[in-house]
C-alpha cells in the first residue's frame, strides 16, 4: 500500500514554440496530506483554471501584491532578456566563431546538478589492514600502520623510477622484502597514477605493469577489484587502451566483482558510440557485475553514464531496461530527465515528470534540485519561488543547493536581479551560503559588470570563513581585470598559490590573455615565468605563443 497518492498539477515553465519562447507547462507531483505531514497538505498551489496562486507564508516578506510585482517585473519579458543576454555574452556559434565571445564561463553544470547513489565502494576500497585495525586497536594504531605504509609506498615507488638499463627493479623490490597488501598495493599505484603526464606516460605504464605482476605472484597475496581498476586507470592515462582490456578480461576470468568503478574507467575511454554501446552491452550481460548498492544493474550504468556525461547512451540503456522489463525507481527517472535536459530535450523532460508521479513517485532533494535549475535557466523566478513554498509544503526544505542550483540558473540567463533576490531570501530563512554558493553570485556580479559587488561578496565570504576555491579566486581575477585592476589581479594570483589553492591553467591562461590584449605583455610574461617556475602546467606553457624563457 502507497503511503500517499499522487494528484498531477501544472505548473508553468516554458517550451519552444515557433523559435520562440512562451509559457508552457512542466509536471509536480502533489503528495496526499499523509505525505506532507502537516494541515497544509490540503492547500491547492495553483488555481482550477491554471492561473498560478501565490502562497507567500515561506518565502514573502512583503504584501502579496508588492511582492508578486517585485517578481514579475524580475521575470520582465523573456523574449527581450533573452536577446540581451545572447548580445551581451555571445558564444562560438555552430560554425566556430567567436566573434564578441567572453571567455568568461559559468561554474560546471554538474556541479549542481550531480547527485549520489549512496556508494560507499566499501567492496573493493582495499583497506583490509586498516580495516583490522579496527576492529582490534585503537585510532592511533590505525594511524601508524597508515604512515608505516605510505613510508613503504614510498621506497617502492622510489625503485620503480630508478627502472633503466642497467637495474632490476623486480630484485630490487625484492630485495626489500616487504610484505604486500593490497593497501600497499594501493598506495604505490596511486603515486604512479598522479605522477602521469603527456611526456612520461608510457614509461608509467609499463611501470605499473611491472609492478603489478611483481605483487601479483608475491606469496599469499592476490589483488582486488580496486587493484585492477587503479592499474586500468594508469593504463587508460597512458592511452594503453589493449592493456587495459586485458586486465578486464583478466578480471572476468578470475571471478572478480566487476563494479561501478571499472564500468566509468571503461567507458570513459571509448569515444565512439559505437564502442561504447558494446562496453554496455558487456556489463548489462555480465554475471560478474556487482552493481550493489544499486538496485539493478541497469541503474548502475545509468549513473556511471550520466557521471561521464553520455547523454544519448542514457537513452538508449533507459529504452534497452524497459524493453527487458525492469522497472524505474526515483534514481532511474532522476537520471534519464538530468541526460533529457542536458540534451535539450524539455518535453520528455516534462512527460518523465508526469510519469514518474503517476507511477507513484514522489520528488526527491535531487529532482527538485533539477527542475529549479531548469526554472532558473529559463528565467522564470516567479515559477521558481512556488516551487520552493511547495517544497515548504511537503516537507522538503531547501537547502543551499537548492538555492545556490537556482541562482546559477537566473545567472546564466542574465537576470542579476533575481539572482540577488533569492540570495536575500535564503539568508532570511538562515540557510547560510557555502563556497559554491559566494562563487556563484561572485561569477554572476562579474558577469553582470558590477565588480564592486562582486568583491564585497568576497571579502564577506572571507569573513564568514570560507575558504574561496579555484573558481572563486578565477572570478575575481577576471573581475579585477575587467576593471584594469592587473597589479591586483597578478597579486592574487600569486596570494592564492601561497594559500594551497593552486591555480588551474585556465586561470593562468586568462590572466596573460588579458594582460596581453591591454598591451601588459611582459606582465604577461611574468606570470608565464611564475607558472614555470612553480612547475604549473610545464607541458601546456608552448600554447602561449611568442613566449621565450630568458
Amino acid at each position: 500500500m502507497r503511503t500517499a497518492i499522487f494528484v498531477m498539477r501544472l505548473v508553468p515553465l516554458f517550451a519552444q514554440r515557433s523559435g520562440k519562447s512562451f509559457l508552457g507547462s512542466c509536471l509536480w507531483a502533489r503528495p496526499s496530506r499523509g505525505l506532507c505531514n502537516n494541515e497544509r497538505g490540503k492547500d491547492e498551489v495553483f488555481s482550477e483554471d491554471g492561473e498560478e496562486k501565490s502562497d507567500l507564508g515561506h518565502l514573502g516578506h512583503c504584501e502579496e501584491g508588492a511582492h508578486m510585482e517585485k517578481l514579475a517585473a524580475l521575470e520582465g519579458d523573456a523574449e527581450e532578456r533573452s536577446g540581451l543576454s545572447e548580445k551581451k555574452f555571445a558564444r562560438t556559434d555552430s560554425k566556430g566563431n567567436n566573434e564578441g565571445k567572453l571567455d568568461f564561463e559559468h561554474l560546471p553544470e554538474e556541479i549542481f546538478l550531480s547527485f549520489s547513489s549512496g556508494r560507499t565502494d566499501k567492496a573493493d576500497d582495499g583497506d583490509d589492514d586498516y580495516n583490522q585495525s579496527n576492529n582490534h586497536g585503537s585510532a592511533n594504531h590505525r594511524q601508524k600502520l597508515i604512515e608505516e605504509n605510505r613510508a613503504k609506498a614510498d621506497r617502492m615507488f622510489e625503485i620503480l623510477q630508478q627502472d633503466g638499463p642497467g637495474f632490476s627493479v623486480l630484485a630490487a623490490l625484492d630485495e626489500l622484502q616487504l610484505k604486500v597488501s593490497n593497501t600497499l598495493v594501493r598506495e604505490v599505484l596511486l603515486r604512479i597514477l598522479m605522477s602521469i603526464n603527456s611526456a612520461n606516460r608510457s614509461r608509467c605504464a609499463k611501470l605499473a605493469y611491472k609492478f603489478f605482476v611483481w605483487s601479483g605472484q608475491q606469496a599469499d597475496f592476490s589483488h582486488n577489484s580496486n587493484n585492477y581498476n587503479l592499474t586500468m586507470k594508469i593504463f587508460a592515462e597512458a592511452k594503453e587502451l589493449k592493456a587495459m582490456w586485458r586486465l578486464a578480461d583478466e578480471m572476468t576470468e578470475k571471478g572478480l566483482p566487476i563494479t561501478a568503478r571499472t564500468f566509468n574507467i571503461l567507458i570513459c575511454t571509448c569515444g565512439e558510440a559505437g564502442m561504447a554501446r558494446k562496453v554496455v552491452e558487456r556489463f548489462i550481460k555480465s554475471k560478474n557485475f556487482n552493481y550493489r548498492p544499486f538496485k539493478h544493474s541497469f541503474n548502475a550504468i545509468l549513473h556511471s553514464l550520466l557521471s561521464v556525461n553520455q547523454y544519448r547512451l542514457v537513452e538508449w540503456v533507459h529504452q534497452k531496461m524497459l524493453l527487458e522489463g525492469y522497472k524505474p525507481d526515483v534514481l532511474t527517472y532522476n537520471i534519464v530527465m538530468r541526460a533529457k535536459y542536458m540534451l535539450g530535450k524539455l518535453d520528455q523532460f516534462h512527460r518523465l515528470l508526469d510519469e514518474m508521479g503517476k507511477n507513484g513517485f514522489a520528488p526527491d532533494i535531487h529532482t527538485y534540485n533539477l527542475m529549479l535549475h531548469v526554472l532558473g535557466k529559463s528565467n522564470k523566478p516567479l515559477s521558481a519561488l512556488e516551487l520552493l513554498n511547495y517544497m515548504y509544503d511537503v516537507g522538503c526544505d531547501p537547502s543551499v543547493l537548492h538555492f545556490t542550483t537556482l541562482i546559477d540558473g537566473l545567472s546564466r540567463a542574465g537576470n542579476i536581479d533575481a539572482c540577488k533576490y533569492f540570495y536575500d531570501e535564503m539568508i532570511k530563512k538562515e540557510c547560510d551560503p557555502d563556497v559554491v554558493c559566494y562563487t556563484v553570485m561572485i561569477t554572476s556580479y562579474v558577469l553582470a559588470g558590477e565588480f564592486e559587488k562582486a568583491h564585497e561578496m568576497f571579502k564577506d565570504m572571507l569573513i564568514k570563513g570560507q575558504l574561496p576555491n579555484v573558481f572563486t579566486y578565477n572570478a575575481v581575477i577576471r573581475g579585477l581585470c575587467s576593471t584594469e585592476k592587473f597589479d591586483e589581479a597578478c597579486t592574487m594570483l600569486k596570494d592564492m598559490n601561497a594559500r594551497g589553492c593552486s591555480p588551474n591553467f585556465s586561470v593562468y591562461s586568462n590572466l596573460v590573455g588579458r594582460l596581453r590584449n591591454a598591451g601588459k605583455v611582459s606582465q604577461a610574461n611574468d606570470i608565464i615565468s611564475y607558472m614555470i617556475e612553480n612547475g604549473h602546467y610545464l607541458h601546456l606553457a608552448s600554447r602561449f605563443k611568442g613566449y621565450r624563457r630568458c
